[in-house]
């Protein structure tokens, strides 16, 4: 089965999974709110058997709950590869696993560098291999929660009612609304502030490219110049604040 484009996230909603009665708390994911993109610090923080995400071929899956129903070490490759890219592990034109010719039996085989992993049959004849699987889990989109950004920017965000700065890694395909919310973290309050950037409200359905702020970081490269000596900066002004037009 070939794998078929997927534009956004909001389109496929992660379903829960039918859990085995020996499945641990911690194992069941913990809810959070789904983004369109995700950089690959995103992806990063993700990297364990009970909190596992992966990325191949541009798209984003959230693996805890593959994980949660099938332990043994089958699970050990992916639990391995959690909060990294997997694209390695596919064909790109088909969206399957990578084969190869087993130098040994001559056989062509899924090639499996990192070991054999759920859902990849064994080489020959196996009493505890189960087939009852419907979807194997890399054609499953239970499992895709978004898209993995193609590039990311950084945009430093003032507050000037209590001075505090954070800079952000984001996607350049997030619009100012997307990057208030990965701005929650630090100010729970981010939405009762008016956002400008040279003291003009900024759209918030738009991109900081939209917006007019161009991403130089190529050009700041090619120049030699260190671009995070030049990151654009958006202003907080708070609105009950009188005294900020």
């Amino acid at each position: 089965m070939t794998a078929g484009p997927i534009n956004e996230a909001a389109h496929f909603q992660p379903q829960p999974p039918t859990y085995a009665d020996t499945v641990s708390k911690g194992d069941i994911p913990k809810e959070y709110k789904l983004q369109r993109y995700y950089t690959s610090g995103d992806v990063a923080k993700h990297c364990s058997a009970h909190d596992c995400w992966v990325s191949f071929f541009g798209r984003v899956y959230d693996l805890t709950p593959l994980l949660a129903e099938y332990a043994g070490p089958l699970a050990q490759p992916i639990i391995e590869a959690a909060g990294g890219d997997i694209s390695q592990w596919f064909d790109e034109a088909t969206g399957q696993p990578k084969t190869h010719v087993d130098p040994v039996t001559g056989l062509e085989e899924i090639y499996c560098p990192w070991g054999r992993y759920i859902h990849v049959p064994p080489q020959g004849p196996e009493s505890m291999w189960g087939t009852n699987f419907q979807t194997p889990w890399w054609e499953d989109r239970r499992y895709y929660i978004g898209m993995a950004s193609r590039q990311t920017r950084k945009v430093t965000v003032i507050n000037l009612l209590t001075k505090q700065k954070n800079t952000l890694e984001v996607p350049v395909e997030e619009t100012v609304a997307e990057i208030k919310e990965r701005y929650l973290v630090h100010n729970a309050h981010a939405g009762s502030y008016t956002w400008k950037r040279l003291g003009k409200p900024l759209n918030m359905e738009k991109t900081l490219e939209e917006n007019g702020m161009a991403d130089e970081t190529e050009e700041f490269m090619r120049l030699s110049i260190d671009p995070d000596d030049h990151t654009p900066v958006i202003h907080l002004y708070f609105n009950d604040d009188l005294t900020e037009a």
